[in-house]
């Protein structure tokens, strides 16, 4: 498919600096379902006119920079050029790099002695409504934990999250929006990776 390059759906083309973002696929590459290879997903960012693509593991997570200010017109540009080149609908969250910066930052799980390979964060489409945040249950799954933030949810689960009842799908469905989770080890990668692609360092893949 020949490159179509991004338009702001406010402004037309635009021409202004671009800026770093991560995008995150939902549910991809798990269980033999969903599968959307990596390399193909770099060269399916650079049809759309998404610059410097970085992807790291098969989780789907991408790296790029855009002059487009619209999350929500990257997000359906990347779903939809996925679908087009092999098939899969999936959803892509995108968040600036400078706002997962500060949730790497804002961990309020990331206390001295905690366990980062025990923490996750679940990433939100939408900033869910006080009274969906409300229904979700603090006892569901003892001894894990959560924490609202905006478009995000701080997980921890002190025994791992393999038989834990705060699933992504319990999420979805109390808070009424699309979720895509990441362990800590990936959100600070990601970090990693967005901070080298501003200062123009990254490129191609990253464990994959």
């Amino acid at each position: 498919m020949p490159a179509v390059p991004i338009r702001d759906p406010l402004h037309g083309s635009t021409g202004a600096a671009a800026s770093t973002y991560v995008a995150l696929l939902r549910a991809v590459n798990v269980g033999g379902r969903g599968k959307v290879a990596m390399a193909d997903l770099r060269a399916w960012c650079d049809d759309i006119g998404f610059k410097d693509a970085v992807t790291y593991i098969q989780s789907g997570n991408v790296v790029f920079s855009s002059p487009v200010t619209d999350v929500v017109g990257l997000s359906v540009a990347l779903a939809d050029r996925i679908e087009a080149g092999c098939g899969v609908r999936t959803s892509v969250i995108v968040r600036p790099a400078s706002e997962l910066a500060e949730v790497a930052a804002s961990n309020p799980f990331l206390v001295p002695g905690a366990e980062p390979r025990r923490l996750h964060v679940a990433f939100l489409a939408d900033a869910p409504a006080a009274e969906r945040v409300a229904a979700l249950d603090p006892d569901r799954s003892p001894p894990d934990s959560f924490a609202v933030a905006g478009r995000h949810v701080y997980l921890s689960y002190p025994n791992g999250s393999g038989r834990s009842k705060l699933t992504n799908d319990y999420l979805e469905r109390t808070l009424a929006t699309v979720a895509t989770a990441r362990n800590w080890n990936t959100v600070t990668k990601l970090v990693e990776l967005a901070e080298r692609s501003g200062s123009g360092l990254a490129s191609g893949g990253a464990g994959d």
